[in-house]
């Protein structure tokens, strides 16, 4: 595969489907109401409270060191409560998202729902084994069946703790245990959390950040992870086809689109309705039907992280990411698009209106005015499927004027931590040996996790690429999800050939080795749990079955102690705050941008980004240009490095045969 030399930027491409949107007619976009919505400061900087009727209370230290709140809340106590509810609205997206997979997994495997079956049969073996079921003589239904009562009871337990804490390295699960922060249920955490938050509570932010804690770790260790690995079951771990291992490709961007196709973009984040629509749209008379009405065929293209899903499992192409959504309506091209839950601008009514193009909602939990309601059948998801390709291809002869941008890029994906493993060992090898021992000699600097969202506004420059451009020709091997992952590969970043224009010469010599490119698409953003257990698996390589530490792959005890980060150059939805302080709190330094919403606190702003690492060994941190994050995440992975005596690069070794015999295979 090749990069493709674009002739136009992004923000070009951007700025002629805007003029064509005011052509035909649109009123307005998230792209004009940023641009006319002035921001409240006190809410962008952290200090305005609503949590009762005394106010709003709007709180601005920098005039009075003396100004509070009506009942006497003080600046940090406000930006802290304000910061926790947006971890706690976050955790309930992706534990609901989890808890929702965990129903129809359940229900696929006592046989009561059509269109989904177990498929990872390796995953379900694995994942067995962490809630101790026995395996033997059972069918894959009936262990699949006793999984999804074990991981459905983790959302309304009360006591004890969540099962995935256990992958996490032994000295880390101590220290959420001494801190009392292991999560008990997932559910309890959140509901704790609000009511800590209320007004007259909780009102020691240290103590308040403890419960947050609690709660982010009950969504990164509980309700994200269980998503990922029930739907790693049911659809396919990315890069694992049941008895061989593949890399997937696909293009991104709004040149995906087709012409002389009937054009359904899937859009949301439970990929419970992408998976039957890729399914369904294989149907020879669904496709008959289409050709009849003059199209081609049916195209599939994905929104947002519904896209990621099936990008990483099927190549399907992706039209964009979260600001793009309408603008992939002004092509005049889409016939459809179906959404479910999560990201959805209720602006898409806007634009739709305009056009021809039909949205169809299928959740009950998110409607939007004015569309059409398709609930996603509990008991044939395949037909409801089918009625939306239908009412695609009949829409399909009202299309008006089309324009569609040539732009579209490839992108190498479906790096879940299994085809991460597999692919730096093979099948019988397979191991984080490589990873940590190229860490070891300095060839890679360390590992970044970056991730997040895209905010629409005009900008020169994209954050996320020119902060991953940065890290990566400082030789930091960097892991996507979600928008941020998607806005990197629309820059041409996530094939092989990007490490010879971009990587420094260590990583660009590990890439080229391994035949990847220097930006590993992980999956969409609950799939961030996949990166908390290959940080954990980077320890544990660590030391030998015995328990003695391996020097020669050694990077500390636990993820605190790995020259790693994490960074959301852009955020938009509460979920990023989630994920950022599970992060934090499972041990790494987490850089954000371009605003967070501590900066008039300044008590609670310090501890985030320093006081709390005394207790987590994670951090947070801000950067307000992508040139500043790169900067604080470079330097904590050398700081990383050099607590760990790695400061000097070291020469490569060599193993003989006798050295080979001596690696132990785990």
């Amino acid at each position: 595969m090749s990069i493709m030399n674009k002739k136009r930027t992004r923000n070009e491409v951007r700025a002629e489907m805007l003029e064509k949107g005011q052509a035909d007619n649109v009123k307005s976009t998230a792209f004009s109401r940023s641009r006319d919505q002035k921001q409240c400061p006190f809410g962008e900087y952290g200090t305005c409270c609503k949590l009762c009727a005394l106010g709003p209370c709007r709180i601005n230290p920098g005039k009075s060191d003396s100004m509070l709140g009506i009942c006497g809340a003080d600046a940090d106590t406000i930006a802290a409560r304000n910061f926790a509810r947006m971890i706690a609205a976050g955790t309930a997206a992706h534990s609901d998202h989890g808890r929702q997979v965990t129903r129809m997994f359940l229900a696929t495997a006592r046989g009561e729902l059509q269109g989904y079956e177990i498929t990872d049969n390796r995953k379900l073996s694995m994942v067995a084994g962490l809630y101790g079921i026995q395996t033997d003589g059972k069918s894959k239904e009936k262990i699949a069946e006793e999984i999804g009562v074990k991981a459905l009871a983790e959302f309304g337990q009360q006591d004890g703790e969540l099962t995935f804490l256990k992958r996490a390295p032994k000295k880390r699960q101590e220290l959420w245990r001494e801190l009392e922060i292991a999560p008990r249920g997932i559910d309890r955490e959140v509901v704790e959390l609000m009511h800590r938050t209320g007004m007259g509570t909780d009102q020691d932010y240290h103590n308040l950040m403890l419960q947050a804690s609690r709660c982010a770790l009950a969504d990164g260790w509980g309700g994200a992870m269980i998503a990922t690995e029930l739907q790693d079951i049911l659809f396919n771990t990315p890069g694992d086809l049941g008895d061989t291992r593949q890399i997937v490709s696909g293009e991104v961007d709004l040149g995906v689109l087709k012409d002389d196709e009937v054009n359904i973009v899937m859009h949301g984040h439970e990929p419970l309705l992408s998976e039957v629509l890729v399914q369904a749209s294989k149907d020879p008379k669904l496709q008959e039907l289409a050709k009849s009405k003059g199209a081609n065929g049916i195209n599939l293209a994905g929104i947002c992280c519904t896209a990621n899903e099936v990008l990483v499992r099927h190549g399907i192409p992706v039209a964009g990411n979260y600001s793009q959504q309408e603008i992939a309506i002004l092509t005049g091209a889409v016939d459809v698009m179906a959404v479910d839950v999560q990201c959805i601008m209720e602006g898409l009514m806007n634009v739709a209106q305009c056009y021809h193009t039909k949205v169809i909602t299928t959740s009950s939990k998110a409607k939007l005015p004015n569309t059409i309601h398709i609930e996603l059948s509990e008991g044939n998801p395949v037909e409801t499927a089918k009625e939306i390709i239908r009412i695609a291809i009949e829409n399909y002869s009202h299309r008006g004027k089309v324009n569609i941008p040539s732009e579209k890029t490839d992108a190498v994906v479906g790096f879940s931590h299994e085809f991460i493993n597999y692919m730096m060992g093979g099948t019988y090898r397979q191991s984080y040996r490589p990873l940590n021992s190229n860490i070891i000699d300095g060839r890679i600097l360390g590992v970044a996790g970056v991730v997040g969202c895209d905010r629409p506004y005009s900008r020169d420059l994209d954050v996320h690429s020119e902060l991953v451009k940065e890290l990566i020709a400082n030789d930091v091997l960097v892991v996507q999800t979600g928008c941020s992952a998607l806005s990197c590969a629309m820059e041409g970043l996530m094939v092989p050939e990007a490490a010879y224009e971009y990587a420094g010469p260590g990583l660009r010599e590990v890439c080229e080795a391994l035949g990847i490119p220097p930006v590993l698409h992980a999956g969409s953003c609950v799939d961030n749990s996949r990166i908390l257990i290959a940080l954990s698996e980077m320890v544990n390589i660590g030391r030998t079955q015995s328990g003695d530490i391996d020097h020669r792959v050694y990077l500390g005890d636990d993820i605190s102690d790995l020259p790693v980060a994490g960074c959301c150059p852009d955020w938009v939805h509460e979920k990023a705050i989630a994920i950022g302080h599970y992060f934090v709190a499972s041990g790494v330094g987490t850089f954000f941008g371009p605003s967070l919403q501590v900066t008039n606190a300044p008590g609670f702003r310090e501890y985030l980004y320093s006081g709390i690492a005394e207790s987590l060994g994670g951090k947070w941190g801000f950067g307000a240009t992508a040139g500043e994050m790169a900067g604080l995440i470079i330097d904590h992975i050398k700081e990383k490095r050099s607590a760990l005596g790695l400061e000097e690069q070291k020469e490569r070794v060599l193993y003989d045969m006798e050295m080979r015999r001596k690696l132990e295979v785990r």
